[in-house]
């Protein structure tokens, strides 16, 4: 095997491949001529599987032109008419019309042409050269390369992309997928197709493995592939008589966490305002759990607070991290009395203030860090 590590999740492969194929054709696309044939030497494949995400692929180095789309026989008639009303329905479920999309793997533009014929504005790239002067002479808007990196592409950003039976070429998918991201808008969506690999599994169809294919994808491992690169997975099916896997993708967006600054800003007002009314006797804290220590930290109470109680020893006669708050056993509360206990105990809360109610003084004001804000307990 020349390859030591998945190509989706970098996981060491195990030593041995599950299929070792012999004097297999070096490329899908390398017809020897009469005058050559001595020349042409068979393959070898080896065929390994993930130890962790479980992809199939080969242990091989890619084919010479893997950046390049060749479609041999461009399409059937059977297969435009698939695309037309498959674009078609994309471009209107998604609303695409009029909207920047593009082609990574365009070809000659086969495709390009439907997806204008669908209302989009399509453009594509391409590696080989000759397919993107074709393209440019039929009036199609093509750059040439590859993408290798997240640098930015001409027209960038995109409202939508397509990929159509390309990934299983690629040596470093995770690379072209992160680029491939990089280039969308936020929340564009993309169709992601491969052959089908659940397909070939139950049909036993032992020769589909060909050294220019370096990745082979079920269902769980395409999907699982995508959603490591950035993409949430909005479906993912079987379609052209199951031989393909499609798969409907949206660029995963960043979760707002504006809501935890707001929670903070509103505890901490609360904790304050409760710290400020309870007088001279000076106000401690129950719970040293995680919790309970960032908050501390977070709403500014190190200062405010003289001790914090917990029941665990070896936490007792220490300080709080950052804040240097002591901690201290329960029977402080006696020996060094204070006016009111806020109790940050997460789900042991309840608990701690019936151990307050019981051991301890009646007249202790008790309040209750809760999800939604401070809760007073009364006697």
């Amino acid at each position: 095997m020349n390859v030591a590590r998945c190509r989706i999740c970098r996981l060491e492969f195990d030593a041995q491949p599950l299929l070792t194929y012999e004097n297999m054709p070096a490329s899908a696309q390398g017809f020897p001529e009469a005058a050559s044939l001595t020349q042409d030497i068979g393959a070898r494949l080896d065929v390994i599987q993930c130890p962790g995400c479980g992809l199939i692929q080969l242990g091989n180095q890619p084919v010479s032109y893997h950046r390049e789309v060749i479609r041999a026989t461009a399409f059937s008639a059977e297969m435009g008419e698939f695309r037309r009303r498959q674009f078609a329905e994309f471009v209107a479920t998604h609303g695409l019309a009029d909207k920047k999309v593009f082609e990574i793997g365009c070809g000659r533009g086969e495709y390009l042409t439907l997806m204008r014929e669908a209302g989009t504005r399509a453009c594509g790239i391409e590696f080989a050269e000759p397919s993107v002067q074709v393209c440019l002479q039929a009036g199609l808007e093509v750059t040439r390369g590859y993408i290798e990196d997240d640098a930015p592409l001409p027209g960038a950003p995109y409202d939508a992309f397509f990929c159509l039976n390309f990934l299983e070429h690629m040596p470093d998918p995770g690379t072209v997928l992160r680029g491939l991201g990089a280039n969308l808008a936020p929340k564009a969506v993309g169709l992601m197709e491969v052959p089908n690999f659940d397909m070939i599994l139950q049909q036993r169809l032992f020769s589909e493995f060909i050294s220019d294919h370096l990745l082979y994808f079920t269902t769980d491992t395409l999907t699982n592939a995508l959603r490591l690169n950035g993409f949430d997975v909005l479906d993912c099916r079987p379609v052209w008589h199951d031989y393909i896997l499609s798969a409907t993708v949206r660029k995963r967006g960043g979760i707002d966490l504006s809501c935890f600054g707001e929670q903070r800003a509103r505890l901490r007002r609360e904790l304050h305002a409760f710290v400020e009314d309870c007088g001279e006797g000076g106000v401690a804290v129950w719970g040293a759990g995680h919790q309970a220590l960032a908050m501390l930290a977070l709403a500014d109470l190190g200062e405010k607070i003289r001790y914090v109680v917990d029941s665990a020893p070896f936490k007792q006669s220490k300080f709080t991290p950052a804040t240097h708050v002591p901690i201290v056993a329960p029977a402080t509360l006696v020996s060094s009395p204070v006016s009111a206990v806020i109790v940050m105990a997460a789900a042991y809360s309840d608990e701690v203030v019936r151990t307050l109610r019981r051991d301890f003084s009646a007249q202790l004001e008790i309040a209750v860090l809760r999800e939604d804000g401070l809760e007073h307990i009364y006697p």
